[in-house]
């Protein structure tokens, strides 16, 4: 049932960065997996908790761990809140993977509430979503001179290969997986696996 309050979007609000920054929101919600955060996640963050006087951060696929999902879900919020260390509005949600769409769906808005905007570059997760909340993409939030082109599938494959994934990642993020040798644990238990993806996708 569609949350009371919000637009009734069936696509994306069709909008630029200033349009959309005319006003604070007052509650915008993202779920992404952060694994690990990563220079364009800071950027999306930091916007993310600027546009909206709350900003509801899910941690999608809490429940898993795998080669896509290789830090624990207190580690993803430990990573979170040191990119987060200058703000306050913002709440950290757990996001299940359920392997059932509509379930899902279920769960997000009881656990999100109303939203003024919920931000997503995820087709599925729009399908899912579009009659819920207004949408808008990542890209939208970030002024263009922050925008930084990197992806988690990325850094992981760097981290894999042994190659340079720390500046890919905010330096309190890089010091605080190398402190806990998480970089060297993904690579004994995911890495072969990673770069075995890697190479069926290319």
């Amino acid at each position: 049932m569609p949350v009371k309050g919000v637009l009734q979007a069936g696509q994306f609000e069709d909008f630029k960065y200033n349009e959309a920054m005319r006003q604070k929101l007052r509650r915008i919600g993202m779920i992404a997996r952060w694994k690990p955060v990563h220079l364009g996640h800071q950027a999306i963050l930091e916007a993310l908790c600027g546009a909206g006087e709350q900003a509801l951060i899910g941690i999608g696929s809490s429940n898993r761990y795998n080669p896509r999902n290789p830090f624990t879900i207190e580690e993803t919020k430990a990573m979170l809140q040191l990119v987060l260390a200058g703000f306050e509005n913002y709440l950290l949600i757990p996001i299940p993977d359920l392997d059932d769409g509509p379930r899902w769906r279920e769960v997000v808005i009881q656990l999100f509430g109303k939203l003024d905007m919920f931000v997503t570059e995820n087709p599925y997760v729009t399908s899912l979503l579009k009659n819920d909340y207004r949408l808008a993409r990542p890209v939208d939030l970030v002024p263009p001179g922050k925008r930084v082109a990197v992806d988690g599938s990325g850094v992981r494959r760097a981290m894999a290969r042994g190659e340079d994934w720390e500046s890919l990642v905010p330096g309190v993020v890089a010091d605080y997986i190398k402190s806990g040798q998480l970089d060297e644990r993904f690579r004994r238990e995911f890495g072969l696996q990673t770069l075995a993806m890697d190479a069926m996708i290319q």
